[in-house]
């Protein structure tokens, strides 16, 4: 069970009175600032001061098959804008960015290096983006105080960047202020030897490390579940251990059915087939009683 959790204040402001246009995320009492900025918006934002600032940057995009993980590149410069100018020229694979300074111009670059290492190894660790750095940036030597105060910035960038749209640093299973109502697990033990535990999440639903998958699939089996339970399997999210398909790690699906049809080898109402100890269904668990 986690901490007191407090609730916070938390400051949008839209540049250019559009939502999809650029916008500034800040964090109440807190002296660093979060720019959202798209693509097409970097030339038009070269003449924002503060962007010449010292941070680091995410710069995010899309698959080119859909089945795929979106991307983020993780950076650090001296001067922001100036090198997202330079990625404009040198990766086409990002629509958005994101940048992280500080308000009182306090980071200095062993700073935003060590930032640049840690969420990078976050992001790797939680592996719901495909990282697109070639090398593992190098974490420098700082203080013991200075490592302190930064661990806590990255909880606040953690946090804005979420609330801007990219869960690139959030856990798929998150420690809540309920873990037993809302992190309840469920089960489903069905045909062909599919054995598996998982949890609803905010971001969807959690096939959990371990589970067991049907070893085979039904005829009438769609063609979209065959291709992703395919996929898992090449990419070693699924692996046969012992002449059963386990799951090497949490996966997160998009709705409890997606998770359901890759368990059980079928088309499945996750609402009904994911059952609590007590056998009590998904659906009924979240239905709200009068």
């Amino acid at each position: 069970m986690r901490g007191k959790v407090f609730a916070k204040t938390i400051k949008l402001f839209l540049l250019d009175g559009i939502p999809n246009g650029r916008m500034t995320c800040e964090l109440s009492n807190w002296t660093g600032k979060a720019y959202k900025l798209p693509r097409n918006m970097i030339k038009d934002s070269a003449k924002r001061e503060e962007l010449s600032n010292t941070g680091v940057y995410f710069l995010f995009g899309k698959p080119d098959i859909t089945s795929e993980k979106d991307v983020i590149y993780i950076g650090e410069a001296e001067n922001i804008i100036k090198r997202l100018s330079q990625h404009l020229n040198e990766k086409d694979y990002w629509n958005e960015a994101v940048v992280l300074i500080s308000k009182d111009d306090n980071l200095n670059k062993a700073h935003i290096k060590y930032l640049e290492n840690r969420l990078h190894q976050i992001a790797v660790k939680i592996n719901r983006y495909e990282v697109k750095n070639s090398n593992t940036p190098t974490q420098p030597s700082i203080s013991e105080s200075d490592q302190a105060e930064m661990e806590e910035f990255i909880e606040n960038i953690k946090m804005l960047v979420n609330v801007l749209g990219f869960k690139a640093f959030e856990e798929l299973i998150q420690e809540s202020i309920d873990d037993k109502k809302i992190n309840s697990n469920f089960f489903i033990k069905a045909a062909r030897g599919a054995n598996a535990k998982g949890q609803q999440t905010s971001g969807g639903f959690v096939v959990l490390k371990g589970s067991e998958i049907a070893s085979s699939t039904v005829d009438s089996y769609p063609d979209g579940w065959k291709k992703l339970r395919q996929e898992l399997i090449n990419n070693k999210s699924i692996i046969k251990e012992n002449g059963k398909f386990v799951f090497t790690s949490d996966y997160l699906f998009n709705s409890p059915s997606a998770a359901a049809a890759i368990v059980m080898g079928r088309s499945a109402n996750g609402l009904t087939e994911w059952k609590s100890t007590k056998g009590i269904s998904l659906k009924d668990m979240e239905s709200i009683k009068s």
